[in-house]
């Protein structure tokens, strides 16, 4: 009788909100892909005037990331940790073969590789970022409060944003990899001074960058020097740099409070390049009004949020360095699309989780919500 009542005392938990969300934004995802590429698709001879193009692929990403996440799910999240040292390897070694023959060339750079998919190898990456830092923190116990525990821990991923970065010319997702680093560490590591400094200099470092390019003249600055250049300007570079940025400030102001309604943006219809990747968001506002646009903003508040309760109620650390990492990631890439959208940065390329288009992207995210869920099931619900 007695452990009859433990069992019925003892339940195992399911994030049924947290999947609804993921579920929600990945739906709305398909429409807004749909809405914002099915013009560009219907005109373009390279993609058969089929209008559907781009939903097609999207939609069968996500069935494919949806398969994978309910697998990931079911499987206990510890049985990964025995390969996080050999995926960090592994991830390292994909990263060059975007210049052998493998490699796929796209708007004039070599992101992607043809492994019979279409694979990015920075979201390859990210995951296995993920797992070998939430292995490797647990693995060091204490030591992850000796300076020499801190600085090594640091310096685990700058070998892959260095390759990211250079190889394939990602700079987005290098930072995006190192900001995941970042914060497993500030969950991990009780001493947060030394974060407190790194910020300062952080800041401190962009802001004397900035200083300096605004001093150069336009013609010695690279690509990236005239993007901050336009982000301080956009006016000036409307023919240029400038140009998708003021586009998309040019959708979200035309949108109002309510929108224009579904499929109804005019920054679609070739005024907006690549509306249906990175600049998916001004669409929204566009289309869906600001009232649109804080909805988003709020459901992936709410994500974050689970999360954070799934995180603190983890059955070990390792579990909960899995959900820092993976809430780490969608938090940062989500703040960094809507800054660039905005014009609150400069213009990189990082798309919006779940609803830009990306297959690659939806895939390993999917994987990662899985990871997610698996930690949560672990969570047992006593005396409730």
């Amino acid at each position: 009788m007695a452990s009859r009542k433990n069992k019925r005392q003892s339940e195992y938990f399911f994030d049924y909100t947290l999947l609804f969300i993921v579920l929600f934004l990945l739906g709305f995802g398909l429409i807004m892909v749909y809405s914002t590429s099915s013009y560009e698709a219907s005109i373009s001879a390279n993609l058969k005037y089929d209008e559907a193009y781009y939903l097609k692929h999207q939609a069968l990403a996500t069935v494919m990331g949806l398969c994978a996440m309910i697998i990931v799910a079911n499987i206990p999240y510890h049985f990964w940790e025995r390969f996080a040292t050999l995926g960090y390897f592994v991830s390292a070694a994909l990263i060059p073969m975007v210049l052998t023959p493998l490699g796929i060339e796209a708007n004039g750079a070599r992101r992607w590789l043809n492994l019979g998919l279409s694979v990015q190898p920075a979201e390859i990456a990210k995951l296995c970022m993920i797992l070998f830092l939430a292995s490797f923190i647990c693995k060091m116990g204490k030591g992850i409060r000796t300076g020499r525990g801190f600085w090594m821990v640091l310096l685990i991923p700058v070998p892959i944003c260095l390759m990211v970065w250079k190889i394939t010319n990602n700079m987005s997702s290098a930072i995006i990899i190192f900001g995941i680093a970042l914060l497993m560490l500030f969950v991990a590591s009780p001493d947060y001074k030394r974060f407190i400094l790194m910020g300062a200099a952080g800041v401190a470092a962009v802001a004397a960058l900035v200083f300096v390019i605004i001093q150069m003249e336009h013609s010695d600055l690279g690509f990236r020097g005239g993007r901050i250049l336009a982000w301080l300007n956009p006016e000036d570079y409307a023919s240029g740099t400038g140009f998708q940025t003021l586009q998309a400030l040019y959708a979200i102001g035309s949108g109002g409070i309510f929108g224009k309604g579904l499929g109804q943006s005019m920054q679609k219809l070739g005024f907006l390049p690549e509306a249906q990747n990175d600049m998916i968001f001004s669409i929204i506002c566009e289309e869906l009004g600001l009232f649109g646009g804080i909805a988003v903003i709020l459901l992936f508040v709410l994500l974050i949020w689970r999360f954070m309760v799934i995180a603190n109620n983890a059955s070990d650390l390792f579990g909960a360095l899995l959900v820092v990492g993976v809430m780490g990631h969608i938090a940062i890439q989500v703040i960094l699309n809507i800054a660039v959208v905005t014009n609150t940065i400069p213009n990189t390329g990082i798309s919006l989780p779940f609803i830009s288009y990306g297959g690659s992207s939806v895939m390993f995210l999917m994987i990662e919500i899985g990871l997610v869920l698996s930690v949560a099931k672990g969570i047992k619900l006593k005396n409730m």
